[in-house]
């Protein structure tokens, strides 16, 4: 065993932790994974940034993180946060408590950086090896696009496109597709910019909270186990019953679908809309679904490596 990493990626919307041991020859086998939605998006407004009860939860669940991190002896700890604290009028202020009361130094990543490492994590999970990949990263406050060969990024972009950005900020699907749309015009003018063609044969992958969700309701799960949801393929028929499915139950009905975890129950619309229309942008049938990626890519990555131990 080279080292002990306990990696934490906190999100728009959900907090995670891995501790794994990395080895030497790139890979690593995990020893504990915990995760817990704390919507840190939750209420986010311009000019204050984060909500104080959003604060608290997330600063709660990174204390359980830190003890955790803590009877485990780890040797590093590589710790990030993204799009809502990046945009946060108080994400400096919000950063100096966690560190104060948690031992946990949080490293905020722009959204190429978020990428990148993404598609690292991605990759140690993949079951193949393609030509050239499209990934994208659904998160709570933005969505992030890499298109890769082998294993290097050749584009990367962030697009604010998030569930909770959008489940909050719109009234509806027809207010959140032509925003979604909007914002995939854009990224498609990027694309043609940098002489990036997303040919037929690309793969298109999923990863984060809605693929991985998306993937749970298919396989009808009443528990998740990410070895059944990691590598598995969703249609865009399937994608689409899903949505419709889904659609017209109230956020307590959706609950009751196998598969949707509690606090994503009024999220998972923003994030059908924003998988199927990224289906259709580029012309494909149906994505691989990966439940690696940003919290895996930390551990075998050095793009965002903290030297520092919680506590």
């Amino acid at each position: 065993m080279l080292r002990r990493i306990a990696a934490v990626d906190l999100g728009t919307n959900t907090a995670r932790l891995l501790i794994a041991d990395l080895f030497e020859n790139g890979s690593f086998e995990q020893r504990v994974l915990q995760r817990s939605i704390v919507r840190l998006g939750g209420g986010f407004c311009r000019d204050h940034g984060l909500a104080d009860d959003a604060v608290q939860r997330a600063t709660d669940c990174l204390k359980q993180f830190s003890d955790i991190i803590q009877q485990h002896q780890v040797d590093q700890v590589r710790a990030v946060a993204t799009s809502a604290v990046r945009d946060a009028a108080n994400g400096k202020a919000f950063l100096t408590r966690v560190l104060n009361e948690t031992g946990i130094r949080l490293q905020v990543i722009d959204g190429v950086t978020e990428g990148s490492i993404g598609l690292a994590g991605l990759l140690a999970g993949l079951d193949q090896q393609p030509h050239q990949l499209l990934m994208f990263d659904v998160g709570g406050g933005s969505t992030e696009y890499t298109f890769a060969r082998g294993a290097s990024p050749l584009f990367v972009q962030s697009l604010p496109l998030g569930v909770v950005r959008l489940t909050e900020g719109k009234p509806g699907p027809a207010e959140m597709t032509e925003k979604i749309n909007r914002e995939l015009d854009r990224l498609q003018q990027q694309l043609d910019e940098a002489g990036v063609i997303v040919s037929a044969d690309t793969l298109l992958v999923g990863t984060a909270g809605t693929a991985t969700t998306l993937a749970a309701i298919s396989l009808g799960m009443s528990e998740y186990d990410y070895r059944r949801v990691n590598n598995h393929t969703l249609s865009e028929a399937e994608i689409r019953r899903i949505y419709e499915l889904l659609l017209p139950l109230s956020p307590p009905e959706r609950l009751r679908v196998p598969g949707l975890e509690q606090g994503r129950e009024d999220l998972i619309i923003a994030g059908c809309l924003i998988t199927l229309l990224t289906l259709e942008r580029f012309g494909m049938t149906q994505m691989q679904v990966s439940d690696y990626g940003l919290l895996e890519g930390l551990v075998v990555s050095d793009l965002a490596a903290d030297e520092k131990t919680a506590g």
